[in-house]
């Protein structure tokens, strides 16, 4: 347990670093902030606070610079994220308006939005069909014995297909077999669609060659939709630009972790919390970003989890103006879909 000097050190120990980039001396922290004793009495709460692993000594400097538990603690108990500023808001807000003509823009332009705010890598997971609930399908006709088969979903993804009518069918056919199946799998999630509601169109639509092409447009689209990648990465040129990156071999590793997107999506789709989520450091359980944090948000549509946005940079990273701006995104970016839905 600290006592609140040693805590107020801590945390301008963290502040100073994450502004300078360079490792803080006792000296440093006596000029810039006023507790009321020497430098000497605050070098020597800093070799405690080194002693207790909040805090690094660079055998190069003389200064120290914040550890995992350093900064798990500055986030947890030193930290109080303020609200975006207005300016922020207002750049926001325009920069929507501006770009989002479609669903896929939103996610698009969010990862763009958070790297540029906070000059390191964003990373966005759209929704994933499967997690979408089955709206309507309708079929639209094509001629020469085809149709157009349009599949919605409640998040707003459409998917087109063009079906060939089995033969002596008709598109009146196809008509009536839609009927039936926006009525049993209406709400239902793609990803368990039950076998109860599978035998009911069935036996409505009594045509097992219709039935059968309709199952088969389902699951084709799911299937497809699976292989897509919804994530979306932005700000790789702004996170490079951090002094942490100057190191050609680490940009090299990390950015070869980047391009295997189960890796990222793996990192970005853990279930053990919901909400804002902060990991620091050593805290990633993934070789290779032990030097990196990572804020995580989830975001939901009509109650139902969708997604994650997420920041990842160096440890040194202004955990504050991140975890507001997640926030802040998380509580808006539902409304951002909402009128692309259909």
């Amino acid at each position: 347990m600290l006592d609140e000097r040693k805590r107020r050190i801590l945390q301008a120990v963290v502040d100073d670093y994450i502004s300078s980039a360079e490792p803080v001396g006792s000296r440093t922290v006596a000029r810039r902030h006023d507790f009321g004793v020497s430098s000497a009495t605050i070098r020597n709460e800093m070799a405690d606070l080194e002693d207790m692993g909040y805090l690094e000594h660079l055998h190069t400097s003389s200064g120290r610079i914040p550890s995992s538990k350093g900064y798990r603690l500055y986030v947890d108990d030193l930290l109080s994220p303020a609200p975006i500023d207005e300016r922020e808001r207002a750049l926001i807000d325009h920069w929507y308006r501006k770009r989002v003509k479609r669903v896929e823009s939103v996610f698009q332009e969010t990862a763009k939005i958070i790297s540029r705010l906070t000059k390191n890598l964003a990373l966005v997971l759209a929704p994933q069909l499967d997690e979408a609930a089955f709206r309507t399908l309708q079929f639209v006709p094509l001629g020469e014995g085809r149709v157009i088969a349009v599949l919605m979903t409640d998040a707003g993804f459409v998917e087109n297909r063009v079906v060939k009518m089995p033969k002596g069918a008709s598109f009146e056919d196809f008509q009536r077999m839609a009927e039936v199946i926006n009525r049993c799998l209406s709400g239902e999630k793609l990803s368990s669609i039950g076998t109860a509601a599978l035998k009911r169109i069935r036996a409505e639509v009594m045509d097992e060659s219709l039935y059968q092409a309709a199952m088969e447009l389902i699951y084709e689209a799911l299937d497809e939709e699976r292989k897509e990648q919804r994530l979306y990465l932005g700000g790789t040129t702004e996170m490079l630009a951090q002094p942490e990156f100057r190191d050609v071999t680490r940009v090299r590793a990390l950015l070869s972790l980047l391009e295997e997107e189960k890796f990222v999506k793996d990192v970005l789709q853990k279930k053990s919390q919901e909400g804002l989520v902060v990991t620091i450091g050593r805290e990633n359980e993934y070789s290779g970003i032990e030097d990196c944090s990572i804020i995580r948000a989830t975001y939901h549509l009509d109650g139902e989890c969708l997604g994650t946005i997420a920041v990842l940079g160096p440890t040194r990273m202004e955990y504050g103006k991140a975890m507001a701006l997640l926030g802040y995104l998380n509580r808006h970016i539902a409304a951002l879909v909402q009128p692309f839905r259909w």
